[in-house]
């Protein structure tokens, strides 16, 4: 309970942490991140505390979620500071900020990412703006990216999920049904090829769909620090999890394969 509890506070801290550090922020604002961060306090606890998971995938195969959620609490506790350095600046912010533009300055050139959010921001955007939606998306694509090659490595270098002990498909994939759909192993590489794609998709067409949704008066409003910051998660934090579960998919995938395999030359050594 004292673990669930503390995933809760910790989840719920993620999502109230821009209401906190940006300033000026109005009052009903403050109350729909608070509502937002108490939903998704209750929901991590009820996950964590119930001894088979609902939504929670890889619950059990550490340290799969909390590479995710450290990345993205420090993907949003950076990008709250620079937004806040640019109307209170402060040393830390200063030097925070002076990151993420020379991050933001590398990453963006002809056809990257980086450029494709840029030209996201609305046509009446001031130079100051346009500076600042290049320096989140640099530091959030550079973090996501790294994310994603520790944990490659981990799966690759440290025999991940298996190093520790067995690995239970039901429990850290509580949304595969495996008795639908035919051979698990093929719908898992499927599932894997799919995410992995889609991720490696999404950066790029995110920026379009946003430019969509700005010809139909629904796209958020980049000019302002929290859905800015929010945009900048979703557009980068979202695809890197998609990769980082597809390749997990095919860990587990060539784990099933070998232990196949290991069954069916065991067999042919009792027949023989």
């Amino acid at each position: 309970m004292v673990a669930a509890a503390a995933r809760a506070f910790l989840v719920a801290m993620l999502i109230a942490l821009p209401a906190m550090i940006l300033p000026n922020v109005r009052p009903d604002t403050t109350q729909i991140a608070a509502l937002l961060a108490l939903v998704a306090a209750v929901l991590t606890f009820v996950e964590y505390i119930s001894e088979y998971p609902s939504l929670i995938e890889f619950r059990d195969a550490p340290p799969f979620n909390r590479m995710r959620f450290l990345a993205l609490f420090v993907t949003v506790l950076l990008m709250s500071l620079i937004a806040r350095g640019a109307t209170h600046p402060t040393p830390v912010t200063l030097s925070i900020s002076q990151i993420g533009h020379s991050v933001g300055q590398a990453m963006d050139f002809p056809f990257s990412p980086v450029r494709l959010m840029v030209l996201v921001a609305p046509a009446d955007a001031p130079a100051p703006a346009l500076d600042l939606i290049r320096a989140l998306a640099g530091l959030a694509y550079l973090i996501s990216l790294s994310t994603l090659v520790v944990f490659v490595a981990v799966v690759r270098l440290l025999d991940w999920p298996i190093r520790k002990g067995a690995f239970n498909f039901w429990v850290n994939l509580p949304l595969f049904d495996p008795t639908t759909g035919g051979d698990v192993l093929y719908r898992l590489k499927r599932d894997s090829h799919f995410n992995v794609a889609l991720g490696f998709l999404l950066p790029f067409l995110a920026p379009a769909g946003l430019k969509l949704a700005e010809a139909w008066g629904a796209a958020p409003n980049l000019i302002d620090f929290q859905p800015l910051i929010w945009t900048m998660i979703a557009w980068s934090f979202l695809p890197a999890s998609l990769i980082m579960r597809g390749v997990a998919l095919m860990r587990i995938a060539d784990l099933i394969e070998e232990k196949r395999r290991r069954a069916y030359a065991q067999a042919e050594l009792q027949l023989a």
